[in-house]
């Protein structure tokens, strides 16, 4: 016998429902027996069902959630300037923002989800690096490149949004 799905592999593999030839590729172990995808009627498990208005809530639960946060952690950047704290309060953020996200979509998952997770910290850091420099020189721009200066501020604000990112994404895997 040939397979159904692919004709250039022989099997002595039949679906217990259908009766169809299934190659061992093909075949699905089931409670009842081997079955071919058809009849095994493959779905999802719910938390991975994501519909677009899910996507909406998450979009505009992040949205607020990382201008609140951003905020917050700009604030904190201002009262409190040590460079190291600032690794605690991206860790915060992350979290924060990945619960109320997560909270918003009735805790499911997916890739889509992180990534609207993932935009909301970056664009919590983006404003936590450009409000206190707004409010000390009342002059936009961002603190990554004029407040510490040189490359070893980068290097550190980036591992500053890694961590917020890794934090916020973490509950949608």
């Amino acid at each position: 016998m040939q397979c159904t799905k692919h004709p250039n592999v022989e099997t002595n593999l039949a679906c217990g429902k259908c009766g169809k030839p299934i190659c061992p590729k093909c075949l699905v172990q089931t409670p009842v027996g081997m079955r071919c995808a058809e009849c095994a009627n493959l779905k999802p498990l719910p938390t991975y069902q994501v519909s677009p208005v899910y996507y909406l809530r998450a979009i505009g639960a992040g949205l607020g959630i990382a201008v609140g946060c951003g905020l917050a952690w700009g604030a904190i950047s201002l009262i409190l300037p040590f460079y190291f704290l600032r690794l605690f309060v991206a860790a915060g953020a992350g979290y924060a923002i990945g619960e109320v996200i997560s909270i918003a979509v009735n805790r499911k998952r997916g890739a889509g989800l992180a990534v609207i997770s993932g935009s909301g910290a970056t664009l919590s850091f983006v404003i936590a690096e450009v409000f206190p420099i707004a409010i000390r020189q009342g002059v936009l721009y961002p603190t990554v490149l004029f407040e510490w200066g040189g490359f070893y501020s980068i290097v550190l604000s980036l591992l500053v949004l890694a961590i917020a990112i890794f934090m916020a994404v973490l509950l949608f895997r």
